[in-house]
């Protein structure tokens, strides 16, 4: 699909958005595969000041229909060290465990799981991630593994941080954090990989900002150096959508098929304190450039062929 396509598709309808795929409101959304079952791990939305104490977990089948699995984890129960503001969480699978970071009272968190719905357990009793580690929040955790096993952690608002996690997954050397902050960056950080090319995401703007969208930076390696796309972002609001942001990326396992999940301000009415979640299809051209996100696009079925 060209750009062209796109940006003609996006003049069609700009006042009938397609509706949310979690009911109510829900924020930064992160989405995953594991054992061919879609899940998202979002913010829970709509308290004054994002004042959430709680996560929740939902799955999926096929992309559409999405299934309350409930409290995955309860900061005033599961937590010593804080109580509110539980934000942007992120997963990943390794070691036979799932590991869950999070955002806590402006720390980052890290808890521990035999299944991806939990229960969470904090292994640490203490942030992984203190507040004041480095300038700027430490929020918004995204958790990437590479082909070789390497995990990194990307975080923070105001600028950019990662840092290799070591091996257990709930520890790693602070003082090789790395941070810099790519043109436009605000927070909410994500990687993919995709044929050799590390792709980071963020989003630009405020949350509270209709404004709101996604660009992204390209390099050979995870810790980059980082080359910012140039040309209009891969997801920003038009029409009804606005503050369209804090996004995660899934790939169909077996294929070159990839979907955005994202907030957007809740239609009617909605602001930066009430989102609603949805999914676009995101497309790449021939040379590897992201495609502008149509967010009008209607999401259709998507089943995961299954093995034996």
């Amino acid at each position: 699909m060209s750009i062209a396509s796109i940006l003609s598709a996006q003049t069609i309808d700009t006042l009938h958005a397609p509706k949310p795929v979690l009911p109510g409101l829900y924020a930064d959304p992160n989405i995953v595969v594991f054992n061919n079952k879609f899940y998202i791990y979002p913010t829970t939305d709509g308290i004054p000041g994002w004042g959430a104490s709680s996560f929740t977990c939902w799955s999926s089948d096929n992309l559409t229909d999405w299934k309350n699995e409930g409290v995955i984890l309860d900061l005033p129960t599961d937590l010593t060290w804080a109580k509110v503001h539980a934000w942007a969480p992120t997963i990943a699978f390794k070691n036979n465990k799932y590991y869950y970071y999070y955002s806590a009272d402006v720390n980052i968190g890290v808890a521990v799981a035999d299944k991806p719905t939990g229960p969470f357990k904090d292994p640490l009793n203490h942030p992984l991630i203190a507040k004041g580690t480095r300038h700027g929040q430490m929020i918004d955790p995204m958790v990437f593994v590479d082909d070789d096993g390497s995990a990194y952690l990307y975080f923070g608002q105001g600028q950019c941080n990662v840092v290799k996690l070591n091996g257990d997954m709930i520890s790693c050397d602070t003082s090789k954090i790395v941070s810099f902050k790519p043109e436009g960056y605000n927070e909410g950080p994500f990687m993919i990989k995709r044929k050799g090319i590390y792709y980071l995401m963020w989003s630009e703007y405020d949350t509270r900002d209709p404004r709101y969208s996604i660009a992204y930076a390209t390099s050979t390696s995870p810790l980059g150096p980082f080359k910012k796309a140039e040309g209009i972002p891969v997801l920003k609001g038009k029409g009804v959508v606005k503050g369209a942001g804090h996004h995660s990326v899934v790939q169909v396992p077996g294929k070159d098929e990839w979907y955005i999940a994202y907030h957007r301000f809740k239609i009617p009415d909605g602001n930066g304190y009430n989102r609603e979640t949805c999914i676009s299809p995101m497309y790449f051209d021939a040379k590897g450039n992201i495609l502008p996100v149509n967010v009008f696009e209607q999401l259709k079925l998507v089943k995961i062929n299954r093995t034996k």
